[in-house]
């Protein structure tokens, strides 16, 4: 996930968020391979999904094979420190939305992700078919990677997190509407491709709120942040399905998704409100 920042540095102004889009589109592989090879080892040994660590653990060693290959400029002595403090930093409109719509979108996509192959488990559907409604799930999460950039290009980071926003509250829908394996699958690669526009859209924003003495410091916060709350929605998935059943937590998920659209349209409308008028002609 650092390697979106990365790619930002050293990609060309008009090619930033192309180069972050394109990054998190590396994901497809593993959208494949990822649930092909769980499904594959969990009973390669005597213990349930002890082959599937197994096999995480040697793709985890060749990616570092790969990463040790990779070659970033060093920074310059002006970009290694100082600049304005966190809280001063935090306080910017722009970190403000940039956060709250990757770690909102995580968080809420990784609740509903977590919590779908025990929903499809407490319908007894076995494990072959919740691999595939993940496997085309974390397709949609970075396919959509090849196109982003350009989107956001276009037509800007806020309006592609709204529409990804729509897309969330979209995957609400379908999965509140039935409990067959092709609604799992539908409501899974909405809430993918939702996530990867609210994530991208988010990521691009925050590279505009630090100098690079200031971005170490600001990615760390952002990433501390985002993955916290994934966090904190990974350890809520289980408790929140047993407790409050699959429908109500479809249902909790829509006001944080709710939260980021309004954020999104708030910094919209605040931006236009102090552009400069044109000039008369």
């Amino acid at each position: 996930m650092q390697y979106r920042f990365s790619a930002a540095e050293v990609a060309a102004p008009e090619f930033k968020a192309k180069a972050i889009s394109l990054v998190l589109a590396g994901g497809i592989a593993g959208g494949f391979l990822g649930p092909e090879a769980s499904h594959w080892a969990k009973d390669l040994l005597p213990v349930p999904f002890l082959g599937s660590f197994i096999v995480l653990s040697g793709v985890a060693l060749i990616a570092l094979g790969v990463q040790s290959r990779v070659r970033v400029p060093a920074p310059s002595v002006a970009a290694r420190g100082g600049g304005r403090s966190l809280s001063e930093i935090a306080r910017q409109p722009v970190f403000v939305v940039a956060v709250l719509s990757a770690a909102l979108g995580y968080g809420v996509m990784n609740l509903l992700m977590t919590a779908t192959p025990l929903a499809m488990s407490f319908c007894g559907y076995p494990f072959a078919a919740a691999a595939f409604v993940i496997e085309w799930h974390v397709v949609g999460m970075y396919a959509p990677g090849f196109v982003t950039g350009s989107l956001i290009q276009r037509f800007g980071a806020l309006r592609v997190i709204v529409a990804g926003t729509l897309l969330m509250a979209a995957c609400v829908g379908v999965a509140l509407a039935d409990n067959q394996v092709g609604y799992f699958w539908a409501a899974l690669v909405l809430l993918g491709v939702g996530w990867n526009l609210m994530y991208t859209g988010g990521t691009t924003l925050l590279t505009e709120v630090y100098t690079p003495a200031e971005k170490a410091k600001t990615q760390g916060l952002n990433d501390f942040i985002v993955f916290a709350v994934m966090g904190l929605s990974s350890f809520s998935a289980g408790a929140l399905i047993d407790v409050a059943g699959w429908e109500r937590m479809n249902a909790v998920a829509l006001p944080f998704v709710a939260v980021v659209m309004f954020a999104a349209l708030w910094l919209f409308a605040l931006r236009r409100s102090i552009r400069p008028p044109p000039k008369a002609t």
